[in-house]
Parts: C-alpha cells; structure tokens; sequence
C-alpha cells in the first residue's frame, strides 16, 4: 500500500484459522494492491501452475478519493485452487441506496508494482516460537538501494512497536550476502489473542525501507 502521506506498507499474507478482516485507513491513497515477490520456480516447485510466473495486480486511484480504509480479507482455505485473499477500498463515509459514487483508477496486471521507491523492500518474512517460553520470534529481511547507500559506521535506527503485549527483544544487522539488513523481533504476546506488529528501518530521521506489518493470532 502507498498512502496519501507517501508511506510504503507491505503486508505479508497469513492462511488463518479464522477469517481475518484488516481495515487500513487513510485519505486519498496513492495505490495498493496484491503484490507477489516470490518469483523463482524453486518457491513454488509447481510444474502445471507456475505460480512464479502469476501477475501482481495493483490500483492506481486518479484524483481524490478522501478518506476510507484499505480494507483486506483473509479467508481460511485448505486447497490451493481457493481464491481466499480479497482486497477492496471503502470510503468512510456510508454508501446510501439509489447514491452515485464516481471513482477513478487503473489497474495495473504487472510483476512490480508501479510508482517504485528508492525505499528497501522486504524480501523475507519468517515467524515461528522463540526459545523463550510462549513468545513468538520474527524474522524480516529488507533489501533496496537505500540501505546500500548507507555509509555510517551505525547501524540505521529500528523504528517497531506492537499494539498489545511486549516487544522484549528488537535488533537489526547486517546481511551482506545479500547486501540488505535483518531485522529481528522478539514478541510476549502476554495472552492477547491478536496482535499488530510493525517495523521499519530509519536513517537521519528518514524512512530507509518500507513500513512491515504484521498480524499475529494463536493458531
């Protein structure tokens, strides 16, 4: 998602036990859409449905849309063939019966998704149990231009937080072999059932690299 403030989220999806709403409001959005990254045969290893070769699909707005939200649904599916994921915009304000409503954009059937950045990207996200009790470890990989700019003798500042329990441990290095930078969080979800995490990589006060969000339940 690009938003009316000019801030890159990417938000990776999840095959949830329950079905998943996600509304990510903002005003006058410059483009989201379902992006795929993944693009060698070894990610998939399907020989009929290349699913590296499938196109990413992203929506162009043109002119204002106002306020609204980025809303994304995550359906449970035990079949690949089911198409579970859907996104869509909706204004703030109420549709009301028999009402006109005009908006513009353009869609766009692409491999990378237009209007690119000099921001990282996120290449990789793993998750899984921490060697500490009942809490969750994740792992994210940025890779992009702006972090192999990065020349200081510091590492860039690691900007994360969560909406409900702890982060108790958050880090970032180095990843040379890839020429981008790791970036490490520790979470006690402290008995929530649900929790939004998010993380970035700042620079002089400057987003370096896309904003990562996630959304942990217990399954």
């Amino acid at each position: 998602m690009w938003t009316g403030a000019g801030e890159w989220i990417w938000r990776p999806l999840t095959n949830p036990a329950q079905t998943h709403l996600n509304s990510y409001f903002d005003d006058n959005p410059r483009g989201f859409g379902l992006v795929q990254r993944a693009r060698a045969f070894a990610d998939y290893q399907d020989l009929e449905a290349h699913y590296e070769k499938r196109p990413s699909l992203w929506v162009e707005p043109i002119g204002d849309w106002g306020a609204g939200a980025v809303q994304l649904v995550e359906i449970p599916s035990d079949k690949e063939i089911n198409d579970n994921i859907v996104g869509f915009w909706r204004p703030k304000d109420t549709l009301k019966a028999k009402g006109e409503y005009l908006l513009n954009y353009r869609l766009h059937w692409c491999t990378n998704a237009p209007g690119d950045t000099p921001l990282a990207k996120v290449v990789a996200t793993r998750c899984g149990q921490s060697l500490i009790g009942k809490n969750r470890q994740f792992v994210v990989d940025f890779v992009g231009d702006a972090l192999k700019d990065w020349k200081s003798d510091s590492a860039p500042a690691l900007e994360s937080g969560c909406s409900t329990g702890q982060m108790v441990n958050a880090v970032a290095a180095a990843l040379p072999d890839i020429g981008g930078w790791r970036v490490s969080l520790e979470l006690d979800p402290q008995d929530n059932k649900l929790v939004e995490i998010h993380a970035r990589l700042m620079g002089d006060g400057k987003p370096l690299t896309e904003t990562w969000i996630y959304r942990w339940t217990p399954t």
